[in-house]
């Protein structure tokens, strides 16, 4: 059983570790954004409880469960920050469980007794196939979201792209303009009255203006 969660921890620290970077860098906090990160965070939490199951340097509690304890709290605040729209506290949360996991994987496969190190020792192929099989999987993951899922919203896109029939004037100052001028262009291309005419409500005739 502790090889089963010690194979699971190594491989979602893996996929944490990879994708962490692409999070980092990009600017655009869009819709691939979120889509990352969500499959980030399950592999974090996957990290996390994992970790807690393994005891094979003291064999009692250490300060790689006290990080992971951590880990799994401040990951928790970064999603619910977000949620709340605090974005830096989002983006410090994350950063910090990121750094964290990090440090604590440069010293699992650095400690002499760890698990990774007497791996790479006894069946190091194993080690290097697994270590392969997550760079392809996670690579092939941020391919697919980066190259072929929409970064935009669909629910902003359609309203993006929804004109109201009722006031199309509303959105095209042209066609507000328009009325206007072409009203006053009939005004100014009408004839001249003759002498002694006076104007008329529209629809009755014209009359001289000395007729009683």
């Amino acid at each position: 059983m502790s090889t089963l969660f010690v194979a699971i921890h190594a491989i979602a620290a893996s996929g944490v570790v990879l994708l962490g970077p692409i999070q980092i860098l990009r600017r655009t906090k869009d819709r691939k954004h979120r889509f990352i990160g969500r499959s980030w965070v399950i592999l974090m939490y996957f990290v996390c409880v994992s970790g807690m199951f393994i005891y094979s340097l003291t064999g009692s509690f250490t300060a790689f469960h006290a990080l992971a304890i951590w880990t799994f709290i401040s990951t928790t605040l970064g999603v619910m920050a977000i949620r709340r729209g605090k974005v830096r506290r989002h983006i410090f949360m994350m950063v910090g469980s990121y750094l964290g996991a990090v440090t604590a994987g440069v010293f699992a496969a650095i400690i002499p007794g760890r698990d990774i190190p007497r791996l790479a020792v006894s069946d190091p192929e194993l080690l290097w196939s697994l270590v392969a099989l997550v760079i392809v999987l996670a690579t092939a993951w941020a391919v697919f979201v980066l190259g072929f899922v929409s970064g935009q919203d669909r629910v902003s896109a359609d309203a993006g792209d929804a004109v109201p029939a009722s006031a199309p004037e509303a959105l095209s100052p042209v066609g507000a303009i328009a009325a206007p001028t072409s009203s006053s262009s009939a005004h100014a291309d009408a004839a001249p009255l003759p002498a002694g005419v006076s104007s008329a409500p529209t629809g009755e005739p014209l009359a001289p203006a000395d007729q009683q």
